[in-house]
């Protein structure tokens, strides 16, 4: 499923108009990446977790020259299922 198909389900579902649903789930997104760049955490009970974990800077190997580079540090997304998920989803 695409954004586009996601945002056909939540029109059907709800019976709204794919703007509103689409105006809908975008600020759902933009309100979830506004959280994590401020650097706190989004939790949507039974859903899950969303939340930023810090990657240190590390030496990595170029797989095509065998040269050692730097990986630069970066912050990554890490989502973790809520239990009702997880049990939907096994």
């Amino acid at each position: 499923m695409n954004k586009g198909d996601l945002i056909n389900k939540i029109a059907a579902d709800a019976n709204v108009t794919k703007a509103q649903a689409a105006d809908a789930l975008n600020a759902v997104i933009d309100g979830i990446t506004g959280t994590l760049k401020a650097g706190d955490k989004v939790t949507l009970v039974g859903f899950g977790t969303f939340s930023i974990s810090k990657r240190e800077a590390r030496s990595g190997r170029n797989p095509q020259t065998g040269k050692t580079i730097k990986i630069a540090a970066k912050n990554v997304v890490r989502f973790k299922p809520g239990k009702e998920l997880a049990d939907t989803v096994n």
